[in-house]
């Protein structure tokens, strides 16, 4: 079977490692779980953190909020209209500051896209494909016939085998062979001509001799190359 396609995350937050993830969750809903009490220290530890001004000024007007509220609190019952004003910061602190943190929690938490680099995925994948060509390889040499019914180094044929990228230099069209390393549309072609006249090749440094090909590639396309008989 062909090798799964690479993970993509489905949601924004799922780029990140779960445990920060799930941090930067927690941060943005302290405004609406703490009824915009926690919405001013909220942003001002971010801002402490990224040194931003555009959390800088948000904490402050959340601050200014804040301290508005505080101040009329008191007067809840006692003067008319305190209770809808209290009503609408309450609202502003904990509604939209909760919206406001959500926006930009992963300019907090993750402002340059690093968290979604998995370097260490990364080399497993390529450890894994080399791994399938030379496990193709093996097969290539012990049966012939059944890497050919596989289609093992047959990019342009519809196939269900994996062999990590191979590309048979002995049957691969031109548009196959300018997927090896370094080899252009013009080496590809010269390869095919010389492949005709000398009936295929044993190996890459073979190749390398009889097509004349730049001696610095023969490492890169031995690396991708099979060369089935």
């Amino acid at each position: 079977m062909n090798a799964p396609a690479p993970y993509e995350p489905r949601v924004p937050s799922d780029s990140m490692p779960p445990g920060r993830a799930a941090l930067s969750v927690t941060w943005a809903a302290l405004p609406i779980l703490s009824l915009g009490l926690a919405t001013p220290f909220t942003f001002a530890a971010a801002a402490l953190w990224r040194r931003s001004l555009h959390l800088m000024v948000s904490t402050a007007a959340y601050l200014g909020l804040f301290a508005l509220w505080m101040f009329l609190f008191p007067g809840i019952g006692k003067e008319s209209g305190t209770e809808h004003t209290v009503g609408v910061l309450v609202f502003v602190l904990a509604v939209v500051g909760c919206g406001h943190a959500f926006l930009i929690r992963r300019r907090v938490f993750d402002p340059h896209g690093l968290s979604a680099v998995d370097n260490e995925a990364v080399v497993e994948r390529v450890k894994r494909r080399r791994l399938l060509r030379e496990k193709a390889r093996e097969l290539a040499a012990a049966d012939p016939g059944l890497a050919k019914e596989l289609r093992i180094g047959r990019p342009d044929l519809p196939r269900q085998y994996n062999d990590g990228g191979l590309v048979d230099v002995n049957h691969a069209p031109v548009e196959a062979l300018t997927t090896l390393p370094g080899i252009t549309p013009e080496l590809a072609e010269k390869i095919e001509r010389v492949r005709a006249e000398a009936g295929g090749f044993m190996s890459a440094e073979e190749l390398s001799a009889v097509a004349g090909l730049p001696p610095s590639l023969t490492n890169d396309v031995a690396d991708y190359a099979v060369f089935i008989r």
